[in-house]
């Protein structure tokens, strides 16, 4: 398998192939990505393909400073501040998908409105590295933060995060 970086490498010298597994890796990531954010799943498709046709068209701009991934993430957080200034309002977390298991679709609700409430740069934050799995020092980059400032604010929002789901004592 190759590396990201040889595969961008290999991209950037017009190598279809490496753009296409390049693709197929973090089509469904991105999709991902953008669904997390958008009420729209039909809206989220087009801009992960967006994003790709981006990076087709940048592919000689990119410098290997950070991963291609944090790179391609970047890109994909633009495209949503662009698509919610575009809306002109906040757009709110998508909804759960319809399921068969109501308990899960309970949770799914449960754990969406908490997230939320969260301050939306801490909520940012928690998503990039819960969902995305970026290290600190990619969220650092993407959103040009101190690292340790990403620190804090990500144990501020999962401590947040903690008492918005824990059950209401005392309620009885």
């Amino acid at each position: 398998m190759n590396s990201d970086d040889q595969l961008v490498l290999e991209f950037q010298q017009g190598s279809r192939e490496a753009f296409r597994e390049l693709f197929e890796r973090y089509r469904d990531p991105l999709y991902g990505f953008f669904r997390r954010r958008l009420e729209n799943p039909g809206r989220a498709e087009e801009l992960a393909q967006e994003c790709f046709l981006v990076l087709l068209r940048n592919r000689a701009r990119y410098e290997p400073r950070a991963s291609f991934r944090s790179y391609l993430y970047g890109i994909a957080m633009n495209m949503v501040f662009a698509e919610r200034r575009k809306a002109g309002r906040e757009i709110s977390d998508a909804h759960p998908p319809d399921g068969h298991a109501e308990q899960n679709l309970d949770a799914a609700l449960w754990i969406r409105r908490a997230l939320e409430r969260l301050d939306a740069d801490d909520r940012e934050i928690l998503m990039l590295r819960e969902y995305e799995q970026l290290s600190y020092a990619e969220i650092a980059g993407m959103l040009r933060l101190p690292v340790n400032t990403v620190r804090s604010r990500l144990f501020r929002a999962r401590l947040a995060l903690k008492e918005l789901l824990m059950p209401v004592r005392g309620s009885n």
